[in-house]
Order: C-alpha cells, then structure tokens, then sequence
C-alpha cells in the first residue's frame, strides 16, 4: 500500500511550493551580494514568486476541502502549507525592510542570512522530494534544523556588534528589525521540517 498515490496532486503542489521558496531565496541571496540596488529589482521579483506562492497554496486548501480521502491527514496537509506560505512571505517582508529602510551597504551577515535561507529551501525541495517518492528524509529536516541554529547565532552576534558600535539609533532599530525578519524566515523554514517529521512520526 502506498503512503502517497501517484494520482495525488497534494504533493506535486508542495514541490511547486518548494521550488518557489528556492527561487525566492536565490534572488535575495544573489542580490544581497551584488547590492542594494540588485535587492531593489529582486523586490519586485520576489512578489511576483510570493503571489505564485499564495496561488499554490489556496490551491491546495480548495482541494483538501473537496477531498473525502487524502494521503495524509488533513490537518498536517494543512499545517505543511501554512508553514511554507510563512517562508515566502518571511523572504519577501525581509527584502522589503532592506529596500523600505535603504539599507546601503548590504551588512555581510545580511548577505550570509541570504545563503543560510537559500540553504534550507534547498534542503526543503529535497524533503519534499524525498516524502514524494517515499525516501528517508529526516536527514534533511535536520539539516533544516541545524541551518536555523546557524542563523540564530548569526544574527545574535551581529544584533550584539550593532549595540555595540552604531551610534546612531534609527539605523540601529533598521537592521536590528531586518535581521530579526531574516532569522524569523529560518525559523519558518524550521517549522515545514518539524511539520514533515510529524508526518515521518504518524506514517513511520
């Protein structure tokens, strides 16, 4: 008996889901490096990926309210899309606080947060792949894990270094408030491989 039907579309959104997320990641990533005039055409990109974001995932609830028999349980369907909607939405409110508070030069753990981010959605396209064919994936759920414990002492060392040498106040509570987004974006990176390994946990 299969855990996942083939002729189950569930899957096949939650993959197009996770391949935006990378997609979104990459822009910032590869923005974030060149500059913050590169962030500022990204914006725009990220959006148009975010509202693709928003499309899969109504997609997905109007499904889930239309079908009798799913291959997981509805609530962790439900909860595996809420969770990868946040992480878009925590790329694109991230990149928005840089080009919104003219953030110039990009602070090079801003441009490292990028690759941290990038990193999970990588590891996340690989998990969902992996539930899809039905192989192991926990390794890839702590990778996502361990990538988010990165990014917390990333941003806890440089929100420490900006109390301690930027004098002036506004550009302190500016980045102070972008990196906290940047983390709070892993953390919803860390929510969809929590979510996954419940999934790993209730069809083990």
């Amino acid at each position: 008996m299969r855990l996942l039907p083939r002729e189950e579309k569930f899957f096949h959104y939650f993959i197009e889901q996770a391949d935006l997320i990378l997609q979104a990641a990459r822009q910032y990533h590869q923005a974030a490096a060149k500059g913050s005039s590169a962030v500022r055409e990204a914006e725009v990109a990220i959006a148009v990926l975010e509202q693709k974001g928003d499309e899969i995932i109504h997609e997905i609830f109007t499904r889930l309210n239309q079908t009798f028999i799913t291959p997981l349980d509805p609530e962790d369907i439900h909860s595996l899309g809420s969770h990868m909607d946040d992480v878009l939405d925590g790329i694109e409110d991230s990149v928005h606080r840089i080009v919104a508070y003219k953030i110039d030069p990009i602070p090079p753990t801003m441009i490292e947060l990028g690759r941290v981010i990038e990193d999970c959605a990588v590891a996340l396209g690989k998990a969902f792949r992996a539930l899809n064919e039905e192989k192991p994936l926990l390794e890839h759920c702590i990778e996502v894990n361990r990538l988010e414990d990165q990014a917390d002492h990333l941003v806890r060392a440089a929100i420490a270094e900006l109390f301690e040498k930027e004098k002036d106040p506004i550009a302190l509570i500016k980045l102070k408030e972008t990196y906290e987004f940047l983390e709070l974006t892993t953390d919803y990176c860390e929510d969809v491989a929590d979510a996954l390994q419940n999934v790993i946990v209730k069809n083990g």
